[in-house]
């Protein structure tokens, strides 16, 4: 494999990028070519949204290619078009021969959720003192245990489930992801458990990670979620969770608990005011900006 690399200012970017797609690199990569300098910026978007800019005013644009004939003559095509102007080649090199699922593999560690409580990759041995595991790799659906928002949901279940007896009882992961919360539930007593999400490939990832867990769940779209939840949990965003609000609270359950994350911090009184007509929304956890927010009907 061979790199070409492309210096580049902010408004010629997307025409390079897409210049590149055309001539069949295998794939495009942009980053700030001031970074780790004194010039280095900073682009930032809301989760779910783009960022305010494209790209950064001096960025390095880099597309691989299965050789280095392919590589030159993208090069050379390039160089030769008037969206050109303004950018310069920065030089193609030969890609390191990597083993790549063991890179990949390297970059996941087991994530602890409390001290007792870990997130383990089926390639790493549970780590001294973990009394209850979860096994999950990355997967193409949502929800490693990486995130604040995973983590905050799943100390509430441990906590939750630590009570014993059938604390969690019946519940509902809406918008599963990778299962990660039903199978965190289940691991803590839960039963039965519905997971549903709009993502097909999501349900797919979570019949298979509850099969490796050797839990029981019930996984499928939407419309699968039928009836009334002790504990309904839901770690999208703060847009959809605002507009599932009446949904959502439908199917908590008298003296149940409605359990939601993928909040900022600053998204608080709004969520509140948005289930406020059916349940008063609390903040029961923070972490790095995020929140999880609790209520009990």
């Amino acid at each position: 494999m061979f790199e070409l690399t492309l210096l580049c200012p902010e408004e010629r970017v997307d025409a390079v990028s897409e210049a590149f797609d055309a001539l069949d690199a295998l794939s495009v990569s942009v980053e700030d070519a001031d970074a780790q300098t004194e010039a280095e910026q900073a682009l930032f978007g809301e989760p779910g949204m783009p960022a305010p800019r494209q790209a950064w005013n001096k960025s390095r644009v880099t597309a691989l290619f299965a050789t280095h004939e392919a590589a030159d003559e993208a090069a050379r095509l390039l160089a030769a078009q008037d969206f050109f102007a303004g950018c310069e080649t920065a030089g193609i090199a030969q890609v390191p021969e990597q083993d790549w699922v063991r890179l990949t593999q390297s970059q996941f560690e087991p994530v602890q959720i409390t001290p007792e409580f870990w997130i383990v990759p089926s390639w790493h041995k549970p780590p001294a003192g973990a009394v209850q595991t979860l096994r999950l790799d990355p997967g193409m659906a949502f929800g490693t245990g990486t995130h604040p928002t995973t983590r905050m949901c799943l100390r509430w279940i441990a906590r939750q489930g630590a009570q014993g007896g059938d604390a969690l009882g019946r519940v509902l992961d809406y918008g599963c992801g990778s299962g990660i919360l039903a199978i965190g539930a289940a691991k803590f007593g839960a039963a039965p458990i519905d997971a549903v999400d709009i993502d097909p490939a999501a349900v797919q990832a979570t019949l298979d990670n509850a099969q490796a867990n050797d839990v029981q769940l019930a996984a499928g779209l939407p419309d699968q979620a039928q009836g009334a939840y002790r504990t309904v949990l839901a770690n999208i965003l703060a847009t959809p969770l605002k507009v599932l609000a009446p949904l959502l609270c439908a199917h908590v359950a008298p003296g149940g608990h409605l359990v939601l994350a993928g909040i900022l911090e600053r998204q608080a009184e709004e969520l509140q005011a948005a289930y406020a007509p059916w349940l008063q929304l609390q903040v029961a956890d923070r972490e790095d900006g995020w929140i999880l927010m609790v209520a009990r009907r």
